[in-house]
């Protein structure tokens, strides 16, 4: 790379010179290319994004960001049509990005590669694989059993590893994103007892993303893991006295739960070409709850 003296030249000149020099790297560097570099846009205009468990909570709120992006969203639900149709209807409304509603059990292998090849066979490929469905049981160490211990792992680790591998083949590369789904609750010190497998499978996802992220980086794809604290959502206040959800709800600097809708901007950034620099990370979207 051509060297300059940045004593004699002004700011400006010092900014044309840096982007002078990157432009002579990337073309004698076989690893660079005009696709390597990093593309400021939020757009996702044209993308194809799969969204697993979006019919409601969270993934709904992630889809309907992903689609007011200009991105082509395929809804996953297992069971509620109409709520998939309802999240579908609303992209659709925005005018930017298109949404089908695919049914699939995501807590199989199969049901996961059915998804994949859903979205393939509607648009031909998928640019963003948001992996959020999951389980999330309360056990203590004496009540688990095999069972409970195999559906965590199974539905949180076991199927959304191999619907990557499925969707591997038809990932755009480089420009490809992978965004997995963990638990603020894996850094906290207030973890209860009672999160045992829940928190444990979600470990595994962290290690499984960073891992990835060494593996796939080296064909432009990003791995990344989003770590929400406590959302108040249905399934969150399942089984919780409303004096718990205060007291959780005190945890928080802002005093508040989460809503589904502050965790959704961060993954659609994260899906954006903005965020190509962006690979290996576990980004705590949590309020504060867990710094």
């Amino acid at each position: 790379m051509a060297q300059t003296n940045s004593k004699s030249l002004k700011p400006k000149a010092m900014v044309t010179n840096l982007f002078s020099n990157i432009r002579s790297y990337s073309k004698s560097n076989s690893r660079y290319s005009s696709s390597s570099v990093t593309v400021a846009t939020t757009s996702l205009a044209g993308k194809v994004a799969v969204v697993t468990g979006s019919s409601r909570s969270i993934g709904a709120a992630i889809a309907r960001a992903l689609g007011a992006e200009g991105a082509n969203v395929v809804v996953n639900y297992a069971n509620d049509a109409n709520a998939a149709k309802t999240v579908v209807d609303s992209i659709k409304s925005v005018g930017k990005g298109n949404a089908i509603a695919v049914k699939a059990n995501v807590s199989t292998i199969r049901g996961g590669q059915s998804l994949i090849d859903a979205a393939v066979q509607e648009w031909g490929k998928i640019d963003i694989l948001v992996l959020n469905a999951d389980i999330m049981g309360s056990k203590m160490l004496t009540d688990v059993d095999e069972g409970f211990f195999d559906s965590h792992f199974q539905t949180n680790v076991k199927a959304p590893l191999f619907m990557v591998k499925h969707a591997i083949p038809h990932l755009a590369a480089p420009g490809g994103r992978i965004i997995f789904f963990s638990s603020s609750l894996t850094g906290a010190s207030s973890v209860l007892p009672n999160a045992l497998c829940y928190v444990a499978s979600k470990g595994a996802i962290e290690q499984i993303s960073r891992v990835l992220a060494k593996d796939l980086g080296t064909r432009g794809i990003t791995v990344n893991t989003i770590s929400p604290g406590a959302v108040d959502t249905p399934s969150f206040r399942a089984g919780k006295a409303q004096q718990l959800m205060d007291s959780i709800s005190k945890q928080n600097p802002n005093g508040r739960l989460g809503l589904p809708e502050d965790i959704a901007p961060t993954v659609a950034f994260i899906a954006s070409p903005a965020a190509q620099w962006l690979n290996g990370q576990n980004i705590r979207v949590n309020g504060g709850f867990v710094v």
